[in-house]
């Protein structure tokens, strides 16, 4: 219960990356409020709810809340509520991301010309909003880790060229926004998962055998709640991290026990 006390704010959690990662932390004892727009069952398993009803079974708080965060207004309610109702956010993960209907992969002309704004709002511009609002939380306490989930795709071409500027975005940001946020004790990093098995994943077959390699979402969690109870995490401010280098350098494993292999090339 390393994170006892402590309040995170996991976005897009209820499947996939985002709900392991909130997970992770409940794990580790913190309060975790559970952001995103599913809360009735759908095509792909998973709700809020459910995300945070495991979080309690884990041993954390977690508390499930709606929100659309391509809505500025929405963000901004669910910081006044948090802040109303514990008065302070430690952790701030942005994990929301839109996934755009239809065909997401291919060349860039064959693809709709909005999908560069359906990844861009929900999953770049969302995080800056996010964090916005965290940082002015954080400051007065000068203390506070945000972390952005970012992908390998920062560097190397995948999915889609909109998908890599946004993912490249989210690098940038974090290492600008730590740079202005290290004298005020805030700690912010972009963090890449390997190839994770997430529901859409698995449920879309995309190459990924169940049984074999990959990791899962909860590894990243373990990450996060790794560098939240990391007193010298603010070395790391700006930086990108790799989820399996951190658990190398942690010393934390899968849920299976493995330690999946560094994609870094």
């Amino acid at each position: 219960m390393k994170l006892a006390g402590q309040i995170a704010l996991v976005t897009g959690a209820s499947r996939g990356v985002g709900k392991g990662i909130a997970l992770g932390l409940g794990e580790a004892g913190a309060t975790v409020y559970v952001t995103g727009r599913t809360v009735t069952a759908g095509a792909l398993p998973g709700t809020i709810t459910e995300t945070a009803a495991e979080v309690s079974a884990l041993g954390g708080r977690g508390i499930p809340v709606p929100c659309d965060h391509a809505d500025d207004g929405a963000i901004a309610h669910l910081f006044a509520r948090i802040l109303v109702e514990v008065g302070k956010v430690d952790i701030l993960v942005n994990n929301a991301f839109a996934v755009p209907e239809g065909r997401i992969v291919g060349p860039f002309w064959e693809l709709p010309i909005d999908q560069w704004d359906t990844m861009h709002r929900v999953g770049l511009r969302s995080h800056y909003v996010a964090s916005w609002h965290a940082a002015h939380a954080m400051i007065p306490r000068r203390s506070g880790l945000i972390v952005n989930v970012s992908s390998f795709g920062a560097k190397l071409h995948a999915v889609s060229v909109a998908y890599g500027v946004g993912k490249a975005g989210v690098d940038r940001m974090s290492r600008d926004m730590g740079r202005e946020l290290r004298d005020h004790g805030v700690t912010v990093v972009s963090i890449w998962p390997g190839i994770v098995k997430t529901e859409r994943h698995l449920a879309e077959q995309l190459g990924l055998d169940p049984s074999q390699g990959g990791e899962s979402p909860r590894l990243s969690g373990r990450a996060v709640a790794a560098l939240a109870a990391d007193p010298d995490r603010l070395a790391k401010t700006s930086q990108a991290l790799v989820v399996a280098e951190l658990a190398r350098e942690y010393g934390f494993t899968d849920i299976d026990g493995t330690l999946p292999p560094s994609l870094r090339r």
